[in-house]
């Protein structure tokens, strides 16, 4: 008798395992932005002697999953299971911003930051929002960015400010919504990059980069 209930146990567990085993298994989909690259400007059309380097722009802990963001209303996050980046958003948005500038001119040379640059600039950001917001009318892509513009010889911040862009999402589908996402950083990183150069450009700031410049080669 305790034969028969093994042999009937092992039967039910195989069958179990075949079930599982022929169940369709589902692996995520992977994304990144698509942000279109900018034009080099030449040396003719840059505006100021100094450098200035980029540090990585910083993400929330929410962004740093990995997972594209949905929001249903103001207060609620929500996390696709099966739609992950692939790359970085933060990384992603740190190179964008160092080609704007490198396209706007208003600096001599753009870098990445790290310990063997020593620009007269450091620009640090932070992408604060990258979410998909359902809560609106329509459904669209939200995306906010901060920055602050800081002179390492005096330690003043020259500059700072906030932009928010949205884009509206063409089609109900995560392709859709990361096309959105793209264009809204896109705007955003643009935004942010003309807010500077127009701070940049005023007398006092010129001057001041100017005057940096010129001890510098002094200096040497």
């Amino acid at each position: 008798m305790l034969k028969r209930l093994l042999s009937g146990a092992n039967l039910f567990l195989i069958a179990i395992l075949l079930v599982g085993c022929t169940s369709k298994v589902r692996y995520p989909s992977y994304y990144t932005l698509a942000i279109a690259p900018a034009a080099t400007a030449t040396a003719a059309n840059t505006s100021q002697s100094a450098s200035v380097a980029v540090r990585r722009f910083e993400t929330p802990a929410y962004l740093r999953q990995g997972r594209i963001v949905y929001r249903q209303s103001p207060e609620e996050v929500g996390f696709y299971d099966y739609h992950r980046w692939a790359a970085d958003p933060g990384v992603v948005v740190t190179t964008a911003v160092i080609e704007s500038l490198r396209s706007a001119g208003m600096f001599s040379t753009v870098d990445r930051y790290d310990s063997q640059v020593h620009p007269e600039y450091i620009l640090s950001g932070r992408l604060d929002r990258l979410d998909e917001v359902d809560y609106d009318k329509h459904v669209q892509a939200e995306v906010k960015l901060s920055a602050q513009l800081v002179n390492v010889r005096t330690g003043a911040f020259v500059w700072a400010g906030t932009v928010t862009e949205s884009s509206a999402v063409e089609s109900r589908n995560v392709n859709a919504v990361v096309v959105a996402m793209s264009h809204a950083v896109q705007g955003g990183v643009d935004q942010l990059v003309r807010n500077m150069e127009k701070q940049m450009s005023e007398p006092a700031v010129a001057a001041e980069s100017s005057g940096l410049a010129a001890g510098q080669v002094n200096q040497k």
